[in-house]
């Protein structure tokens, strides 16, 4: 259909979830009218939440180069099932990286071919690529990436404050901003000779004041340059405060947190777990109830899932945390990850939507048209029940492999339909 309506109790607008109906006309939502409007061709949801598509803005794809990691065909219908209905995706680890103009095109067709929901795409800022990042704004890039300690792949190195240097007057005047993996490769630790299965080593191996120092250098870097800097999968709420400090002085730099970080703690990980092997790593009960209280500060901006799987035998089958991909696959996840911590904790559902639709819609400059459900939006909707629980089934997830730490966890929210652009892409059997 083109033109219909959906019904509900439960519709999140702005900071209000009230009984509306939501009108949808060639694409795009004509208004929001009230509960008991009469329309022609109106789907009563009931009290089924109506909210606006979940927006990623953290997302490894891996097309082209490694497909068999991801692709845009099963995590666009991950994003799909979980409620998400645009994805960034990040310039590494396909071959070749985002890092110019003519890796974009590569990405964009294989991406035109194979995507269920919206892509747009972030490039990279690597050393020796400055001219590159022009073009790379000319073609439509909504973001940039860059690390400052190693990424994991060769063919997107780290940066360092003087590739910072020459790349941030850039990206300044082109407004554009740059999201930053926050780590000092100074302060990390090698861990033991071989490795080791031990979590608690791995832990010790990256310790919170790699990215506490690294936030202090991008601060004082936004600041001197007035540049956007957004920091991403902050796992720290000492690293929060640095930021909330920063921009009451007006820097304009931001922070992300991601569902891991916000749902597991250390104490909880098993040796040779290393589905939960992530960069910055996983912390304590504390740090993780820290950080949601940073959250809900408004200290840290908004939540994206950092989805970044692998095959599983990256994963290793000896439980060596030093000699597996770091990485955690989670994007059909991510919106029940959040909404039940969120829940537990007593937050409504117009704060969740504003962390992962709307926050995130603003840093991808996509705010006047998608994360949130106004008269002239994109018709990107997720129909789900906050109140219903599921069991995470391994098997029943859309991403390539099905490796996850959240596999047997119970979670609240269950997605019952997805739409982008008025389709409906996604339908719980």
């Amino acid at each position: 259909m083109n033109d219909f309506a959906l019904r509900s109790r439960r519709v999140i607008t702005g900071d209000a979830c009230v009984p509306a109906t939501v009108h949808v006309s060639d694409g795009r939502i004509a208004g929001v009218r009230a509960f008991d409007d009469r329309a022609a061709h109106v789907i009563d949801v009931g009290d089924a939440v109506v909210m606006a598509g979940v927006v990623d803005t953290h997302v490894h794809v891996n097309e082209p180069g490694r497909t068999e990691w991801e692709g845009f065909a099963t995590a666009t219908r991950a994003a799909a099932a979980g409620g998400v209905t645009t994805i960034l995706d990040m310039p590494l680890n396909s071959v070749p990286a985002t890092t110019s103009a003519a890796a974009l095109r590569a990405k964009r067709e294989a991406a035109a071919e194979h995507a269920t929901v919206n892509v747009e795409f972030i490039g990279g800022v690597v050393p020796g690529n400055a001219s590159e990042i022009e073009p790379l704004c000319d073609a439509g890039v909504r973001a940039f990436k860059c690390f400052l300690s190693p990424s994991g792949v060769d063919e997107f190195p780290s940066v360092t404050e003087s590739d910072l240097r020459i790349a941030l007057p850039i990206l300044a005047r082109r407004g554009v901003p740059l999201m930053v993996h926050a780590e000092l490769p100074s302060l990390l630790r090698d861990g033991p000779a071989g490795g080791s299965r031990s979590y608690a080593a791995y832990l010790a191996s990256r310790p919170p004041e790699a990215e506490i120092e690294a936030i202090r250098l991008l601060v004082a870097l936004s600041e001197e340059h007035r540049v956007r800097l957004h920091v991403v999968h902050v796992s720290s709420a000492r690293s929060a405060a640095l930021i909330r400090e920063a921009r009451s002085r007006d820097v304009p730099i931001s922070a992300e947190t991601c569902p891991h970080y916000l749902t597991f703690a250390a104490e909880e990980i098993p040796d040779g777990a290393t589905e939960y092997k992530c960069a910055p790593p996983i912390r304590g009960r504390d740090k993780r109830d820290a950080l949601w209280r940073a959250l809900i500060a408004g200290d840290i901006q908004l939540v994206a899932s950092d989805h970044s799987p692998c095959p599983p035998a990256l994963k290793g089958s000896d439980g060596n945390f030093f000699s597996a991909w770091g990485g955690i696959a989670s994007l059909q996840l991510s919106l029940p990850a959040v909404w039940t911590g969120a829940r537990e904790r007593g937050i409504s559902l117009p704060r969740v939507a504003s962390w992962m639709c709307e926050r995130t819609a603003a840093l991808a400059g996509l705010a006047r048209r998608k994360g949130a459900i106004a008269a002239g939006f994109d018709a990107d909707l997720v129909v789900w029940n906050p109140d219903e629980r599921f069991r995470v089934e391994p098997a029943a997830l859309r991403h390539r492999h099905h490796v996850t730490p959240y596999a047997g966890r119970d979670l609240y929210g269950v997605v019952q339909e997805t739409y982008v652009g008025g389709r409906c892409v996604f339908a719980r059997v």
